[in-house]
């Protein structure tokens, strides 16, 4: 029997669950392991954002995009950090299923690579901030030359210089997106790094410039690397990038969102569990905090629910002010709720040993994800005005 989306929810549903039972030690932990990627992709989630034609599960927007998500949101109630990183790989291969050939030959080819790539087990993530770009792509600094190496995927063969940080998945990854300016040209577009097993010690292209200490998402490893003539693969799409991010960012922002609201989901329940013996104990505060933080995530449910449709409707201008204003609303709901719990449960949430001040620091990330939120209240207010498609 063929694999469907029924099957790898139910997979991560176990697997989740046994996340869960070893919460304390993946809590207090700041690397990735290996096991639990392979799991994933055993699973087959490798191939959730893959078209049906390319040997994965992906069937279109409509029927496709909620069941993936939601797949994350529950692998997030386990280990946020895997759940973040693993978010990636869709996230990243949203840039080339978003936007189809359109009579490019290079770019369908290339998308082909891409999709062949994931189905044969490759994990991709990005590595595309930059330290004082804002989060911009269009401020990188970082720059392409043309190379006459053997490419390691169908495109042209560059070496890219720069210096990059929250490479989120480090290590584990095979491939990573990244921006560059080409040579001779003066606007940045998007290469694909080979890191599979390359050594960070500047001898192949990586040099490791700091590992990831962050006080959420501490394992994800999103380490900063100093990058000189890494070999990489330029985006076969000529012309404007902006058709390309755009028709990626409700992939992109919606994915994010799902994994905030998956730990957000899990800390009400776990609340609710240690509250549940004592609630005719709590003081009116108390009472009242509750009611709130019960309140926010209802509401951040719903605005979830709210940019999936809006991702799922067919326009695409819609669709991205619809997804980003989902992200931002439930970034700023996530950590108030988070926060009202810490008050209904008291000063022991304090302690590394209660999940809620990991989950606390985790829920935050969501703001600073692409796009961070300097950068996001810009698109949104651009794309409040701007005709629908």
């Amino acid at each position: 029997m063929a694999l469907d989306f029924a099957d790898v929810h139910a997979s991560a549903a176990e697997i989740a669950s046994a996340w869960r039972t070893d919460r304390a030690a993946r809590q207090q932990r700041r690397h990735l392991e290996r096991a639990d990627f392979d799991r994933l992709r055993d699973a087959g989630l490798l191939l959730a954002v893959l078209p049906v034609e390319a040997g994965g599960l992906w069937q279109g927007m409509e029927s496709s995009f909620r069941p993936l998500c939601e797949i994350y949101r529950l692998l997030a109630s386990g280990d946020p950090s895997v759940a973040l990183v693993s978010s990636m790989h869709p996230a990243v291969i949203a840039f080339w299923l978003a936007t189809p050939g359109s009579g490019r030959p290079d770019w369908e080819e290339q998308r082909q690579a891409v999709f062949s790539s994931a189905a044969a087990g490759d994990q991709w993530g990005t590595i595309t901030s930059e330290p004082g770009s804002g989060g911009d792509i269009s401020r990188s600094r970082a720059v392409a030359t043309p190379t006459d190496a053997s490419p390691f995927m169908v495109g042209r063969p560059y070496g890219v210089t720069g210096d990059k940080h929250f490479g989120s998945g480090s290590g584990i990854t095979d491939r990573m997106i990244t921006t560059a300016i080409p040579q001779g040209q003066s606007d940045p577009t998007i290469f694909v790094l080979d890191v599979r097993d390359r050594p960070w010690d500047g001898s192949a292209g990586l040099t490791l410039a700091a590992e990831w200490d962050g006080m959420g998402m501490a394992a994800t490893q999103s380490h900063a690397m100093r990058l000189e003539e890494a070999p990489a693969v330029r985006l076969a799409w000529d012309g404007p990038l902006e058709p390309i991010t755009r028709a990626a960012g409700p992939y992109i922002a919606s994915l994010f969102t799902a994994v905030i609201l998956g730990i957000v989901d899990e800390a009400i329940a776990v609340a609710r569990a240690q509250l549940g013996g004592k609630a005719d104990q709590l003081r009116a505060f108390e009472h009242v905090e509750w009611a709130r933080a019960e309140q926010d995530h209802w509401v951040s449910v719903q605005v979830y629910e709210g940019g999936l449709r809006a991702a799922q409707g067919g326009d695409l201008l819609a669709a991205l002010h619809g997804t980003l204003r989902a992200k931002q609303a439930v970034a700023d709901l996530a950590e108030g709720t988070l926060r009202r719990l810490t008050r209904v449960l008291g000063g022991g949430t304090f302690s590394r040993r209660s999940p809620f001040s990991h989950w606390f620091e985790d829920v935050r990330a969501l703001g600073f994800l692409r796009p961070p939120w300097g950068l996001a209240y810009d698109s949104l207010f651009a794309t409040s005005f701007a005709p629908s498609e």
